[in-house]
Order: C-alpha cells, then sequence, then structure tokens
C-alpha cells in the first residue's frame, strides 16, 4: 500500500512539474521512480537530487524544479492549487500534509464530502476532525486514515554539530593540509588559505515503547508512527517493554508496515502484561546503551507511567539513561486528557529527568512530536515539568 501511494504521489509531482513549464510525461515518472529505488528514501537530500537529475536538463530548470519540489514534499511554502493542510499548535507549525490533487484540472470536489478517497483528496473538514479525535475513539475506516496520513507525514529533524570538519570558502579555521597541498600548483607563489567548517548531520532517534496491558489500546498506532519515522529518518532505534525490554529495529527494517508490526508481534512475547520502566530501563542501560547510544540521539519514552516496579530503581535508572541521550522527551497518551496530572508513581520518580512531557494520543499530539524534533535544541536544558504546564489550548488546524 505505502509502495502504492508513493507511486500515485510521484505522478501528480510529475504534473506539477508540468505545470511549471518542466518535462513532465509518463517517462519522467518512470524515470524519477527508478532513481528513488537506486538511492531510497532514507536521506532525504539523496531523493532530490536524485530526482533532479532525471528531470532537470538546462541549469535554468533548476530553481524551478527547487520550486515544485519544496511546493510538493512540504517545506513550509504554499501553492494555490497543492491545497497544503498546517496543523498548527499554539501558533507554531506542527505538520504539512499535502493532498494530492491534480494539478492540471480543478477536481471540482465539495469541500465537506469525507467520503472520498484520501489517494485522490482529504477534505479539510476530515483532516480537522481526525487531528483531533482520539486514537481510541476512531472507526476502522478513520484508522486505517489516520494511519495513512502518519505515513505521509513530513520530518525534517533539526541536525547537530559534527565532530568533523569540511572545505568551506568562509569557514571558521584553516584548513593547513589542504593549504599545503595546494602550494604545489599554480597558484602556490601566492599561498592561498583553505578553510575549514564543522559538518553537521543528523541527530539519531532512540525510541522505548511501553506494550503493557493499560497501553494495549494505543500500542498499534504508535508502533505505526515509530516505523514511519524510521522510514524518513533511517537512524532509529526502537525497543519496547512490558515486563522485559525487546529490541525492535530489524523488524522494523521491512517498509510495509502491517508486516513489520507483524513481526514485532511474534518477536515481543510479554505483550499486553505489566509494566516494569525501572527493570527495562535497567537492562537498557547495561546491555544496549553502549550498543546503540552514539551521535547523542533524542530519546522517545512511550508510557502511561502506569509502574508496578520499585520507584527508587526508576529513579536511578532515569537518571542513568538521561546522562546518555541529548534530550529524553516522555509521550504519555492520557496527557491530552482533561485534569490529567502525572500523579502515578512512575511519572513522579521519572519526571526530574525529562525534558519535554507531551501527550501523544491524537494526529495532533503526534504532529507536536514531530516539531519538537524538528526544534530540539544543540544543548539539553533539563528543567523538569510542572504539572499545571501540562494543559495546552485546543490544537488549530490552519488550511
Amino acid at each position: 500500500m505505502a509502495a502504492d501511494a508513493f507511486t500515485h504521489n510521484l505522478v501528480h509531482f510529475t504534473r506539477l512539474l508540468r505545470a511549471q513549464g518542466l518535462r513532465g510525461t509518463p517517462e519522467t515518472t518512470v524515470a524519477m521512480m527508478e532513481a528513488i529505488d537506486a538511492v531510497g528514501l532514507v536521506d532525504r537530500d539523496d531523493a532530490y537530487y536524485a530526482m533532479r537529475a532525471v528531470v532537470v536538463a538546462r541549469p535554468d530548470e533548476t530553481e524551478l524544479f527547487d520550486q515544485a519540489f519544496d511546493l510538493f514534499f512540504g517545506r513550509g511554502h504554499r501553492w494555490r492549487p497543492m491545497e497544503p493542510i498546517e496543523l498548527k499548535i499554539h501558533g507554531h507549525p506542527r505538520m504539512h500534509i499535502i493532498t494530492p490533487t491534480s494539478v492540471a484540472a480543478d477536481t471540482g470536489g465539495s469541500e465537506d464530502d469525507e467520503d472520498v478517497e484520501l489517494d485522490e483528496q482529504l477534505g479539510a473538514s476530515a483532516a480537522t476532525r481526525l487531528s483531533k479525535r482520539d486514537f481510541t475513539d476512531l472507526s476502522p475506516e478513520e484508522y486505517s486514515t489516520v494511519q495513512r496520513l502518519i505515513a505521509r507525514m513530513v520530518w525534517q529533524p533539526s541536525g547537530a554539530r559534527s565532530r568533523r570538519w569540511k572545505a568551506s570558502r568562509s569557514g571558521a579555521r584553516p584548513d593547513l593540509r589542504r593549504t599545503l597541498r595546494q602550494m604545489t600548483g599554480p597558484a602556490g607563489d601566492l599561498m592561498p588559505l583553505s578553510m575549514t567548517a564543522p559538518r553537521h548531520r543528523r541527530r539519531p532517534l532512540l525510541v522505548i515503547a511501553d506494550v503493557s496491558g493499560s497501553m494495549e489500546r494505543y500500542t498499534e498506532m504508535l508502533l505505526y508512527f515509530i516505523h514511519a519515522a524510521r522510514g524518513r529518518l533511517g537512524k532509529v532505534e526502537a525497543f519496547v517493554f512490558a515486563t522485559s525490554l525487546h529490541r525492535i529495529t530489524r523488524e522494523l527494517a521491512h517498509r510495509d508496515p502491517k508486516v513489520a508490526l507483524g513481526r514485532v508481534g511474534d518477536a515481543v512475547y510479554d505483550w499486553s502484561s505489566g509494566t516494569l520502566i525501572g527493570e527495562a530501563l535497567a537492562d537498557f542501560n547495561k546491555n544496549w546503551s553502549r550498543r546503540v547510544v552514539r551521535g547523542g540521539p533524542v530519546a522517545l519514552l512511550i508510557s502511561d507511567g502506569w509502574d508496578r516496579g520499585d520507584p527508587a530503581v526508576l529513579r536511578r535508572e532515569m537518571a542513568t539513561f538521561a546522562r546518555s541521550v541529548h534530550r529524553v522527551v516522555w509521550l504519555n497518551p492520557l496527557a491530552g486528557r482533561a485534569g490529567f496530572a502525572p500523579e502515578t508513581r512512575g511519572m513522579r520518580a521519572a519526571m526530574p529527568y525529562v525534558d519535554d512531557f507531551l501527550p501523544v494520543g491524537t494526529l495532533a499530539d503526534l504532529a507536536a512530536v514531530v516539531h519538537l524534533l524538528e526544534s530540539v535544541p544543540k544543548r539539553s536544558t533539563r528543567i523538569g515539568i510542572r504539572a499545571a504546564d501540562l494543559r495546552a489550548p485546543e490544537p488549530e488546524v490552519i488550511f
């Protein structure tokens, strides 16, 4: 299903290219598909350059292609025929969903018609309604629609400064090795000074999700979200736990989310059992931390906080875990409900080591998580979060 949807989107992207005055034929779509198959979808830049290589024939077409690529694949621009839907929470953009409507002609569909297939056009009213609905209140058809929306979410996570350096005309420090090498050439008498600048890399993501009985109503959708994150970011390490910890990174590697989630279900033997958060973190800190925690990842802990273990163990292991990652983000599906406060003993033990505490029970909540990953600061500012700060205004959907 995901592959068919992506092919369908490329067809509409080809129509946009034709509307922009570029070469847009069925052969163009086939060529872009072959280019994507060659480089994959793990790195957004690789996909961009691969498609540009088969579309752009002259230097003056590069700018037109860049505009079309930004408009279609969601880099914040707006273009009326593409009908972008931008979800905003607290006035900040959270997610861009671009409906793959026809560029060459007006669809003429009604905005209130919510029975139209998502692959053709998602009505604005449907997007507004689904963004605020709790996952447990969705019908089977709505559940499937939300899953497909999650698969189409645009991820632009913030980068991190690498320890490696690259050549730069206006860098931060001289590159003596390259300077000496250039002295053997025709410009050696002038001794031009070469400079370097720090490289930037994509910060990895670490996900540890609760699949105990209390999380059963949210588990499938959250695992689908993790699978989508791995497909967009590439560098994602995923674990689940109930009474014990399980690494599911390899199971989520399959491109089809249904197959991937089926493999996860087969690999986790304590699904929907009790919850031992502290013991699961202790297992991670002892057996996995040094093996998978590289490059200062952002850690997503997904749990409702109903812990049956010793709070002292959870407090100790959370302190160790927080020191090994760049930032700790706790996602609680119950946090968006009226009157919620993190008063369970598990949450009270963990909160001093949490940088961000967010709800994760609706599509708008997931969009807020994506936005948070796009704005993670370079330095951690762990200050804890008060229960009074958890309530937020209703998310606003802007069209």
